[in-house]
C-alpha cells in the first residue's frame, strides 16, 4: 500500500508538470481541440491519480466477438493492481465501425476503445484519441514502460500505423491482413505460387477458390501489384489512379482483363463480404482467401492437408507481378476526454501487452504485432501467421477515405457476374464511374 501511494504521489507530480509545464515560451501548453471544437478537459485521472481507496472507474468498448478475451483481460488488470478498486464496464463496438461512433460524439465514448489502423487519421484530426506521449509519465510511474518500450516491443510495420504525423497514438494488438489457405492434398507448394496455375489446378480437381471480389479490401491487390497506387488527402477524399497507367506501365483496363479472365473460370467462387468462415465447411474450396482469424476453420476443413502461403504472382501482357494485399492492424486508443487518462492508458497497454496477444491468439487465432508474443511456441508454428510475416515486403498499407469502399465494392461485384463488357471502351467506363465514386469530395 506504501509503494502504490508513493507511485501515485510521483505521477501526481509528473503528470502536473506534463500538462501544465512550460512550452518553450513561458506559457501554459493547451490540450488538442476536440471534434466539436472544445477542448478535452486536462487529463483528470492522470494529474490527479485518486487515492488508493477510490475506486478507479472506466468504460471500454471491443468486438463482439471479443468478450470473453476482454472479461479476462480485465480480470488479468485488475490482478496485476490488487491495491486498487476499479470499475470497469466493457461495451460492444466492432473495430469496423469504431470510428463513427466515436466522431458521432467522442465525449460519450468508451474511455478505452479498439480499431482498424485505417482510422486513425479520422480519430486524429478530430482529437478523439489521445497523444500517447502525454501520458508517458503514467506508463513510466505504474507500468515502468515508456512510449520507446511500447514501439521497440511491436514489429516497426505495426508502429507505422500507430503513428500520425509524427505522434504515436495507439497500441498495436493484431497484425491483421489476408493471405491463402489451400489444401495441401489438392494443391502443390509451387501449385500456389502462381494465380493461374493455381486455379487451373483447381478446375483439374473440380475443386473451387474462395476469393472475395465484393470487396475493395481484397480485389484491389491485382491493382496494387501492378504499381497503382490509393491516397488519403487531407480533406478526406481519395486520390487513385486504377483508370489510368500505373508507374509500372501497367494499364487499368489490362488489370481488369485479367480479373473477368479470373472470374470466368468454373474453378472461381465469389465469396460475399464476411463469407470466407463459411466457405471452409462447404467442401467445395481447396483454395480461400482470408486471414489468421480463420486459421482454426482451414485447420477443421483440411485437417492435416491445411496450408496457408502468401498471395501467388499473375502475368500481364507477359511480365509476372507479385499480387499486394493490405497490411494493416487492429489497435487500442485512448479517450482523450476520459477523466481518468493514466488508468485508461495502462488498461490500454495491458490488455494489449505481450501477455495478452499471446491469449488473444490462444483464444482466437489472432497474429501478434508483438515481438516476443510471435516468438510463442504455439504461435511461431502456426501456418497462417507464417504466411502473413512471408509476405510482409509485399504487402501495402492501404491508404482511403470513406468514399473508396462503396464503388470499389460494386465494381468488383460486376467484374463476379461478369456484367461489364470485354472490349476496352467499356471496361474504361467502368474504371471511369468507379475512380469518380472513389475520389468523390467528401459530404
Amino acid at each position: 500500500m506504501k509503494k502504490l501511494l508513493v507511485m501515485l504521489l510521483c505521477l501526481t507530480m509528473a503528470l502536473s508538470l506534463v500538462a501544465c509545464g512550460d512550452n518553450g515560451d513561458g506559457k501554459e501548453s493547451n490540450p488538442p481541440a476536440g471534434s466539436d471544437g472544445t477542448n478535452p478537459p486536462e487529463t483528470q485521472g492522470a494529474q490527479n491519480p485518486p487515492a488508493s481507496g477510490d475506486t478507479i472507474s472506466l468504460t471500454m468498448w471491443g468486438a463482439e466477438e471479443d468478450q470473453t478475451l476482454l472479461t479476462e483481460l480485465i480480470a488479468d488488470f485488475k490482478a496485476a493492481y490488487p491495491d486498487q478498486k476499479f470499475d470497469i464496464q466493457l461495451g460492444v463496438e466492432s473495430e469496423a465501425t469504431a470510428k463513427d461512433t466515436i466522431l458521432t460524439d467522442p465525449q460519450a465514448a468508451a474511455d478505452v476503445y479498439a480499431f482498424a489502423s485505417d482510422q486513425l487519421p479520422a480519430l486524429a484530426d478530430a482529437g478523439a484519441i489521445l497523444d500517447l506521449s502525454t501520458v508517458e509519465p503514467a506508463l513510466q510511474s505504474l507500468a515502468g514502460k515508456t512510449i520507446a518500450d511500447i514501439q521497440a516491443a511491436n514489429t516497426q510495420a505495426y508502429n507505422d500505423l500507430a503513428t500520425y504525423n509524427g505522434k504515436y497514438y495507439a497500441f498495436p494488438s493484431v497484425a491483421d491482413g489476408w493471405f491463402m489457405f489451400y489444401d495441401g492434398n489438392v494443391l502443390s507448394e509451387d501449385d500456389v505460387k502462381d494465380w493461374d496455375t493455381m486455379v487451373k489446378a483447381c478446375e483439374a480437381a473440380g475443386k473451387k477458390v474462395g476469393f472475395t471480389f465484393c470487396s475493395g479490401w481484397y480485389n484491389a491487390c491485382l491493382f496494387y501489384g501492378a504499381g497503382f497506387n490509393t491516397t488519403l488527402n487531407a480533406d478526406g477524399t481519395t486520390s487513385c489512379d486504377f483508370n489510368g497507367t500505373s508507374s509500372k506501365g501497367v494499364k487499368g483496363v489490362d488489370v481488369v482483363k485479367y480479373m473477368q479472365n479470373l472470374a470466368s473460370s468454373s474453378a472461381m467462387m465469389a465469396l460475399p463480404e464476411g463469407g470466407t468462415s463459411a466457405a471452409f465447411t462447404g467442401g467445395e474450396c481447396a483454395v480461400i482467401f482470408s486471414g489468421c482469424w480463420d486459421s482454426n476453420a482451414a485447420q477443421e476443413a483440411w485437417g492435416d492437408n491445411y496450408a496457408a502461403a502468401p498471395l501467388p504472382s499473375f502475368t500481364i501482357n507477359g511480365t509476372s507481378y507479385a499480387a499486394a494485399p493490405v497490411k494493416s492492424c487492429k489497435m487500442v486508443g485512448v479517450n482523450p476526454f476520459s477523466k481518468q487518462t493514466g488508468w485508461a492508458t495502462l488498461l490500454a497497454e495491458f490488455i494489449t501487452n505481450q501477455q495478452s496477444q499471446v491469449k488473444r491468439f490462444e483464444q482466437r487465432a489472432a497474429a501478434p504485432t508483438n515481438i516476443e508474443a510471435a516468438k510463442d511456441p504455439a504461435v511461431a508454428v502456426n501456418k497462417g501467421v507464417a504466411a502473413l510475416n512471408a509476405q510482409a515486403s509485399t504487402a501495402i498499407i492501404q491508404s482511403v477515405g470513406g468514399n473508396y469502399w462503396s464503388p470499389t465494392a460494386s465494381f468488383g461485384e460486376q467484374i463476379a457476374q461478369g456484367t461489364i463488357g470485354s472490349d476496352d471502351a467499356a471496361i474504361q467506363t467502368a474504371l471511369d464511374d468507379m475512380v469518380t465514386g472513389v475520389t468523390a469530395p467528401v459530404a
